[in-house]
């Protein structure tokens, strides 16, 4: 082969090297999440989860749509678990970075106040926040992979009261939309179970010393102490000093995956007996493979809500595929709409929440209750909406 012939190969294959780069496409996905403050622990599980369904279909060489491969890239901002500060992020990912699809927010009041923006646009969004609110007919680019306070609390709270005699419990809330929505809904699922929730303590997401509310339901001769709704480090908080004040009853988190983060600041001890929410099985194989994969890459253990968020991605990378578009939010919204059990992380996926929300955006998956003992969660009883727990 001459000099000339050998050049002649290497321009070749650097212009097809460069072809093949420039073939490939930047799809951006923005992450609309809390990243510091209260609610940190979910908004850095929904970015990572995101992260990790990126780094799987660009490991693979990338998403392919309609003949065209693109490279996913995760933008991600803080919005500090502030309605305020959610609408400034979401203007800078709709308007400057051109995103048409955003994983967030993470909380309530932030999801209602940016869906002005994000519907108006079309912007596809997949939410954390539980109000009732998120989900609704004329709101048709707004899902949510996590099942909530309305779907789980009266099959989760009867168990609990069969199975330990609740009687009269009392809650610690947030006082925004998360903490409003999930006292009414534990309050009637306790009454509906035959117990009875005697107090309930709203407060601001900063604070940290919660021993005058304590103080005030301990003297309502209460048997259990309610979690749901709290950041896992405030939950961890509130069972620490309940326990520090002489709390000998149950403590009870029905809903919000959070337990290494409780642990953490409570320790083992004042932790161990708590009955938990749990929303993963780490024994299923395929969400056993999502937990390492997430403990290789960050090098802790996934928040429980992680999952939910790493299969949704996948499962909008798939309506991309079947709608042939990456643009068109209308396209890929109407073939997200119709996917059937999907095989995720958690299991096989379905829709479900018309009855409740007037469209099927709610991602239907089991949940479990478990106790903590010795620093870990057990599994006492399997779930789902339609058949209770058992």
């Amino acid at each position: 082969m001459t000099r000339f012939t050998r050049n002649a190969l290497a321009a070749v294959l650097v212009g097809g090297f460069a072809l093949q780069a420039a073939a490939q496409e930047t799809l951006k996905i923005g992450a609309l999440v809390t990243l510091s403050g209260p609610g940190a622990a979910w908004g850095q599980a929904m970015k990572n989860a995101a992260e990790l369904a990126a780094d799987k279909v660009n490991g693979a060489g990338g998403l392919e749509v309609a003949g065209k491969k693109y490279k996913v890239e995760i933008v991600a901002y803080d919005d500090k678990y502030q309605a305020g500060e959610a609408v400034t992020v979401a203007n800078r990912l709709v308007f400057e970075d051109k995103v048409k699809f955003i994983i967030g927010p993470t909380g309530s009041a932030p999801a209602l106040a940016v869906q002005p923006i994000t519907e108006k646009n079309q912007v596809l969004t997949v939410t954390l926040g539980f109000t009732n609110k998120a989900l609704a007919a004329d709101k048709p680019f707004s899902f949510r992979p996590v099942i909530t306070t309305l779907e789980f609390a009266e099959p989760q709270i009867a168990w609990l009261v069969k199975s330990f005699g609740v009687k009269k419990s009392g809650g610690l809330f947030p006082n925004d939309e998360s903490g409003q929505v999930i006292a009414r809904d534990l309050e009637a699922a306790y009454r509906k179970a035959g117990g009875e929730m005697v107090a309930k303590e709203f407060f601001e997401r900063d604070r940290v010393d919660f021993v005058p509310l304590l103080t005030r339901m301990l003297a309502r001769g209460i048997d259990t102490i309610e979690l749901d709704g709290n950041a896992p480090g405030t939950a961890g908080l509130i069972a620490k000093q309940a326990r520090e004040l002489g709390f000998k009853g149950k403590v009870v988190r029905t809903g919000g995956p959070a337990t290494a983060e409780i642990i953490g600041v409570a320790g083992k001890e004042a932790s161990e007996g708590m009955m938990v929410h749990a929303v993963i099985d780490a024994a299923q194989p395929s969400t056993r493979a999502y937990m390492d994969a997430y403990q290789a890459k960050y090098k802790v253990a996934p928040n429980g809500f992680s999952p939910s968020f790493y299969d949704f991605t996948h499962m909008l990378f798939e309506a991309m595929r079947r709608s042939g578009s990456v643009a068109d939010t209308t396209k890929v919204r109407l073939e997200l709409e119709k996917l059937k059990d999907f095989d995720g992380a958690l299991g096989k996926l379905n829709w479900t929440g018309k009855t409740s929300y007037g469209v099927d955006h709610q991602l239907a998956v089991p949940f479990y209750i478990a106790e903590i003992k010795n620093g870990v969660e057990v599994i006492r009883a399997r779930c789902t909406v339609a058949d209770g727990c058992k």
